[in-house]
């Protein structure tokens, strides 16, 4: 009887479309084929044959990293984003930072704190000089 081993992580099973090939490997391979052949051809009249297939394979060689590497499930185009915005996009030293909620809490209710005095020593104010205002007043009735 047959033995057929099942993978226990499905994530990695890829759907095969044609000769064992997924269809982003398709894509890939025709497109290298595209470019590739026609250039070995074309470079085959003016240099040897040897220096045409060495400059073919040269050529095609980015289309099958594209169609055959990958890194703990990501394509070639995603992990060399990834080195790009880590080596040259981002800054080198990025201090570490947190966001913590209680401390947010604590600013909001200093802030609210802050607030409430400036509105009791405004309150304060205005009652002082409403006073005083009366006081000048019944001061200017007596003297008269």
């Amino acid at each position: 009887m047959a033995y057929v081993t099942i993978p226990k992580d499905l994530t990695k099973v890829k759907s095969k479309v044609l000769f064992g090939l997924t269809k982003r490997q398709l894509i890939c391979f025709g497109a290298a084929a595209l470019i590739g052949v026609p250039l070995f051809f074309l470079l085959r009249r003016t240099a040897s044959n040897s220096a045409a297939a060495f400059c073919m394979i040269i050529v095609m060689l980015p289309f099958f990293l594209l169609a055959m590497y990958e890194r703990h499930g990501q394509p070639l185009e995603v992990v060399a984003g990834q080195i790009i915005r880590c080596m040259f996009l981002r800054t080198k030293e990025r201090p570490y930072q947190t966001n913590n909620f209680y401390a947010a809490l604590e600013r909001q209710a200093q802030a609210e704190k802050e607030v409430k005095a400036i509105v009791q020593k405004a309150k304060a104010r205005a009652a002082g000089t409403a006073g005083s205002k009366t006081h000048g007043k019944a001061d200017r009735r007596r003297k008269a």
